[in-house]
């Protein structure tokens, strides 16, 4: 992988490890809402939720649409796609070992039977 590629996985995985982070995508994924909107369910200062947004922005999961004094989020999933990949590669490996493993155990149950 490119230097960037991974950069910008670290950047996904980074952000989706904070469940504040995974709450707020979760909500964004309904629909695009304000700052005030967004952070309502949380018991933090806004300055705190601005703090992740800038996170999510910086993974490019969220791009932020400033019209004067109001900010709207809207969740871009298209930065996870390599998340994706990355795990489904991991999840090729994992179903050959689990695999291999049934095998194994049929192999030695019908070896015990006889």
């Amino acid at each position: 992988m490119v230097n960037n590629q991974n950069e910008q996985l670290d950047a996904v995985f980074h952000a989706l490890a904070d469940p504040t982070r995974r709450a707020m995508i979760a909500r964004l994924a309904q629909a695009p809402c304000g700052i005030t909107e967004l952070a309502a369910p949380f018991d933090m200062t806004l300055a705190a939720i601005s703090k992740h947004i800038k996170v999510l922005e910086g993974a490019g999961l969220v791009v932020r649409n400033i019209q004067g004094r109001n900010h709207t989020c809207q969740l871009d999933t298209r930065p996870m796609l390599g998340g994706i990949e990355w795990l489904r590669h991991y999840e090729q490996f994992w179903n050959q070992r689990l695999d291999a493993l049934t095998a194994a155990l049929l192999a030695d149950d019908k070896a015990s039977s006889n």
